[in-house]
């Protein structure tokens, strides 16, 4: 890897939580007529999301990297990706059927229609998004237990992961946690990226 492209590496790792703000704050946004979407800030929170996620990408690669390899961050790091791929997916989707639809109504027929796939609500919709979380919380416990990281990097995580569970509206504290517990792997990041 270029030393170009090893210096960017804490900039992408921050960035990806930093774009969740954005969207976070966007979707608040679009939400204060009493609805969420269709329209411009439905779209572009979710691009924003969008390009996140992928950022999200790499900062699982680096965190496997930072571990070192081996089966247990490597299968982590793949489950993480998954899960990053099923929320792709659902992203996807949301901007497809926000571009799509005419008003709410709409885009309440055309979310009933790609959950009524089989399989596909559950991956895109259900419990897949959530291994991305899942992974990239184990990576970072496991960078702690290393001390690659400091402890409470995980907590920081893990909150955020919370956050943004507990309720969407929260995206904004859930990336400002979410960016704090990455910035130990920002740090270290040209090292390994």
């Amino acid at each position: 890897m270029t030393i170009d492209r090893m210096q960017k590496a804490p900039v992408v790792i921050v960035l990806a939580p930093a774009l969740t703000i954005v969207y976070g704050l966007v979707r608040l946004l679009d939400g204060l007529d009493g609805q969420h979407g269709p329209g411009l800030l439905w779209t572009l929170g979710h691009a924003a999301f969008l390009v996140a996620l992928f950022l999200f990408g790499f900062v699982v690669i680096v965190a496997r990297r930072m571990i070192g390899g081996g089966v247990v961050a490597t299968t982590t790091a793949a489950v993480g990706v998954v899960g990053l791929v099923c929320s792709i997916a659902q992203i996807g989707i949301d901007i497809v059927v926000g571009l799509a639809a005419d008003d709410k109504a709409g885009m309440r027929e055309m979310f009933g229609a790609v959950q009524d796939v089989p399989g596909l609500s559950t991956a895109v919709y259900g419990p897949g998004p959530a291994l991305f979380h899942v992974g990239l919380l184990v990576l970072v416990v496991h960078l702690a237990a290393l001390r690659a990281v400091a402890v409470w990097a995980p907590v920081c995580l893990l909150l955020g992961i919370g956050a943004a569970a507990t309720n969407l509206d929260l995206l904004p504290v859930a990336g400002l946690l979410i960016m704090l517990a990455l910035v130990p792997l920002a740090r270290r990041a040209p090292t390994y990226a």
